[in-house]
């Protein structure tokens, strides 16, 4: 696939280009980013295309608006966030109601001049964005590709930049991806040389940490990873259907009935590679002033709940992550919005980035994990690489066809 680094090779000064961003940062009800790493490591792809004087229109969403303009989930807050980082001024182009495109987006785009950074309205206030109609689809793609052309009509250019969203085939990632000259931005071209370092030459000992609530999310990439990995270790709330799966109470913590069977095969398929907690943290409710209590995962009372492992269980895993040579790590331990359920993916994620420190090759695969990173005040650096893309990571590794990926890849080298 094309990078950035060919695009700008080729002049971009004065040139439209349309940047996909991963910008779908957590905003607090008073409207207050709370975690910007997304937003940080979509800069220095916007920055590099700016400063060479390109016309940067960038799309991006933020959360789940189901194709109808919500307020609350306005990217106001992103756009003063990426000026404050950039250093220059960065509008957001919204129409009627807050429509993504319109009037307004199509007044703005060709009033940039060069170096100038535009920013769309939540494009998933557009049905049109995530429908599985492909006429649909294509013709929200000619509206944005219309926002980057030049003049005399010659079009613009596609930098995809947004890993988050690249295992999605929605017109922003996907559609105008085949109709523009497509380039992958830096953090993608980052994550995709990451994960395939992860998954073509892995150094062993290989350790995978899965964690996070239900079984039913990870059970392809449990399915992928176990016959690949030395040691797979199991937190999280999805822990508490394996230790169903053994025969074990566990109260009132989070159960998936319907995988019981499931995680029983696999329990005897891979009971060497497969590792669970072996004490955990419980507490009558979900509450960050419940008090918490250690107990054996064989003494779970039966009206309490697990929300997060023990120390004994990071003792334990520490153990095996201590010489590994190679690390995945996707979900959280535990509650770790809760101070009082957090000492389980911090321990965790001390004991990665120990082994990482001995020289260990690191990746955490971005969502939750990603952000208890920060959330724990944990130093980034402490880790090779942190992913932006969740849900992308690991349909990477559980070998799926990514869209945003497929189309980039097949406009050539």
């Amino acid at each position: 696939m094309k990078s950035v680094a060919d695009l700008l090779a080729e002049g971009v000064a004065g040139r439209g280009v349309l940047v996909r961003s991963d910008l779908n940062v957590p905003v607090d009800a008073d409207g207050a980013i709370t975690d910007f790493g997304r937003i940080d490591a979509s800069v220095p792809t916007l920055a590099a295309l700016a400063q060479a004087g390109a016309k940067v229109v960038i799309v991006a969403h933020l959360g789940r608006p189901k194709g109808h303009p919500d307020p609350a989930l306005s990217l106001a807050p992103v756009a003063a966030a990426l000026a404050d980082r950039l250093g220059r001024h960065v509008p957001l182009a919204a129409g009627p109601d807050h429509a993504p495109l319109g009037g307004d987006a199509l007044a703005r785009a060709e009033g940039l001049t060069d170096g100038d950074v535009l920013l769309l309205e939540n494009i998933r206030f557009d049905p049109r964005e995530t429908s599985s109609d492909d006429g649909q689809r294509r013709a929200l793609a000619d509206e944005l590709a219309e926002l980057v052309a030049a003049p005399d009509g010659s079009a613009g250019a596609f930098v995809s930049d947004g890993f988050g969203v690249v295992h999605r085939k929605q017109a922003s990632v996907y559609d105008v991806a085949a109709l523009l000259p497509a380039y992958a931005g830096e953090l993608v071209a980052a994550e995709v040389a990451v994960l395939t370092q992860l998954t073509a030459s892995t150094e062993r000992p290989y350790a995978v940490v899965l964690g996070g609530s239900k079984v039913s999310d990870k059970l392809a990439v449990i399915e992928s990873l176990a016959g690949k990995a030395d040691s797979l270790v199991i937190g999280g709330g999805m822990c508490f259907t394996f230790l169903a799966a053994q025969g074990l109470a566990v109260g009132t913590s989070l159960v998936q009935p319907e995988m019981v069977d499931t995680c029983k095969r696999l329990l005897e398929t891979y009971h060497d590679v497969i590792r669970l907690p072996v004490d955990v943290v419980v507490a009558e409710r979900f509450a960050a002033d419940a008090e918490p209590r250690t107990v054996a995962v064989d003494a779970i009372p039966d009206d309490r709940m697990g929300l997060d492992i023990g120390p004994g269980s990071v003792e334990r895993f520490t153990a095996l992550l201590s010489n590994a040579k190679t690390v995945f790590w996707n979900g959280p331990m535990g509650v770790f919005e809760f101070p009082a359920f957090a000492a389980g993916t911090r321990g965790v994620a001390e004991a990665i980035a120990a082994a990482t420190a001995k020289g260990g090759f690191s990746v955490v695969g971005g969502g939750d994990s990603a952000a208890a990173v920060r959330a724990l005040g944990l130093p980034d650096d402490g880790f090779s690489h942190i992913s932006t893309g969740g849900g992308a990571s690991l349909e990477y590794l559980e070998g799926k066809t990514l869209p945003g990926l497929d189309v980039l890849n097949s406009k050539g080298q």
